[in-house]
């Protein structure tokens, strides 16, 4: 009987547990995001988004500035998971590129600048410790990571956009086969 007891018991803690992280996730990052896109749109509206529209089109003009200087500027600022509304200002065959440039950033900017992505500080601070019982310092760790992170989202960012390319290419020809028959 007490097995019986203890899987209803298990099974009605798992929904408990779901329903802490959700009343966590109500009174923690929800209303952080709301805020922040709220006074992002504030922003734009008040900037013009014809201005950051021209902005962010001259930024992304180049590849190379593409997948690094604006993915870099959008997890800076906007932090992660608001970062990768950037990809806003991007026509459609570019937006998956930049976000697996920004999505591949959010980690190396941790060492230097932890806000940008207050979730993966656990990971770098548990290689942190590592670093720091050995009597090592964490300058050439986070500059090492901030360097290789935007040497990975480069490629990243290139390798994703000439995919897609190849990707938008095959359906233009399958939907011009389906035309023509």
């Amino acid at each position: 009987m007490d097995f019986f007891v203890q899987i209803a018991e298990g099974f009605i803690g798992m929904f408990q547990k779901g329903g802490e992280t959700f009343i966590g996730l109500v009174s923690g990052i929800i209303p952080t995001l709301i805020c922040l896109i709220t006074a992002v749109n504030a922003f734009i509206k008040f900037l013009g988004e014809d201005r950051i529209n021209g902005f962010a089109q001259k930024c992304t003009k180049i590849a190379i500035l593409r997948y690094t200087i604006f993915p870099i500027l959008a997890v800076f600022f906007l932090t992660n998971p608001m970062c990768y509304t950037f990809g806003r200002f991007l026509p459609e065959r570019q937006k998956p590129a930049f976000y697996d440039s920004a999505v591949s950033f959010v980690h190396p900017i941790t060492g230097w600048f932890p806000h940008a992505n207050a979730s993966e500080l656990f990971v770098y601070l548990g290689i942190a410790n590592g670093i720091t019982t050995l009597g090592l310092s964490l300058g050439p760790l986070a500059t090492r990571y901030l360097i290789v992170g935007m040497l990975v989202i480069l490629i990243r960012g290139l390798l994703t956009e000439w995919i897609t390319a190849i990707m938008i290419k095959r359906r233009e020809n399958q939907l011009q086969a389906q035309v023509q028959q």
